[in-house]
């Protein structure tokens, strides 16, 4: 059986957000339900090269597949070229034979945003009129376009620690740059650094502020004030990722945070077995990244592209 490749321009022709945000919404259902086998994702470390390497296996209803991925900030400065790059394996998993391998560096982006969007469906309030963004790079496009789908009207107000770059985010969105505390005292807020300390504090967050921490992917990572986590429900997309890679992993390991204080998982919430928003509280989706949910995707854009006669089929082996 041949092996279909498909490039990032592939996969950009079939990926969209009104596609992307069901499906990573139904993948959280599964997983929330327990029908999806997803261990953790598996990091190598690179000091020495400024970065790293994580794997991301998963099996979800017929399907399997794994994403490698990297991170290494210093990329577009050293080498020019992007800091986050993907390759998706998807394998029929009756017979091993690898179905496709495709661009994951867009899969991820996409997958990226509509979970965010999908935990402020389900946690933040009915009908925002703001949403903030810390940190303005790719991914918080990615988390705009998304929100943009999901909601029909608020105004994007937005910081960076460059000043150039909120400028040139808050131009694209028809929003406004911003301080970070006005920011982060949005209706939701979206934060996508990759800082080692807190950037948004427990003064800056109101009342029923919703909060996507989407930053903080590996130990040590952390962009929220642990203040707020104490006064907020937080809600993981994976338990046991969470707490090793997570926003909550600095402050489990410090022993400020205690494993018990978080509500349980958003995919729990999407099924239906615990309940989102209820009243006015902080809520935080602490998101690492689901290996079910690239594969959802993965398996709907292998499908689109056989349908669309897109790609390179190849005998890979």
């Amino acid at each position: 059986m041949k092996t279909l490749i498909l490039t990032r321009a592939d996969v950009g022709r079939i990926l969209t957000m009104d596609m992307a945000i069901p499906t990573v919404e139904a993948a959280f259902a599964a997983h929330g339900r327990g029908e999806a086998i997803m261990p953790p994702k598996l990091y190598l470390p690179l000091e020495k090269h400024g970065g790293d390497f994580r794997a991301m296996p998963a099996y979800l209803d017929g399907a399997a597949g794994v994403k490698w991925i990297n991170m290494h900030p210093k990329n577009p400065e050293r080498h020019g070229l992007p800091a986050v790059m993907g390759t998706y394996i998807l394998s029929d998993p009756d017979t091993a034979v690898p179905l496709s391998v495709m661009d994951a560096t867009l899969l991820t982006g996409f997958r990226t945003g509509a979970a965010a969007a999908v935990a402020s469906r389900h946690l933040a309030v009915r009908a925002p009129r703001t949403v903030g963004f810390v940190g303005c790079g790719a991914q918080a496009r990615m988390m705009l376009a998304a929100h943009r789908a999901a909601f029909p009207e608020f105004r994007a107000i937005a910081f960076d620690v460059s000043a150039e770059a909120a400028g040139n985010f808050a131009r694209e969105a028809g929003g406004v740059a911003a301080s970070a505390d006005q920011a982060a005292s949005c209706d939701i807020v979206c934060t996508s650094t990759p800082s080692r300390s807190p950037v948004v504090f427990r003064s800056y967050v109101g009342i029923s502020t919703h909060i996507n921490a989407m930053g903080a992917d590996a130990p040590g990572k952390q962009e929220l004030d642990p203040r707020i986590l104490h006064d907020a429900r937080v809600v993981l997309d994976d338990l046991a990722q969470g707490f090793e890679s997570g926003e909550v992993n600095v402050p489990i390991h410090e022993g400020s945070y205690r494993r018990e204080q978080v509500y349980g998982t958003l995919g729990e919430i999407v099924a239906g077995l615990k309940k989102g928003r209820e009243g006015m509280e902080i809520t935080v989706f602490d998101s690492t990244g689901l290996a079910v949910q690239d594969l959802a995707l993965a398996r709907g854009v292998y499908g689109e592209a056989r349908n669309r006669g897109l790609g390179l089929e190849i005998e890979l082996i």
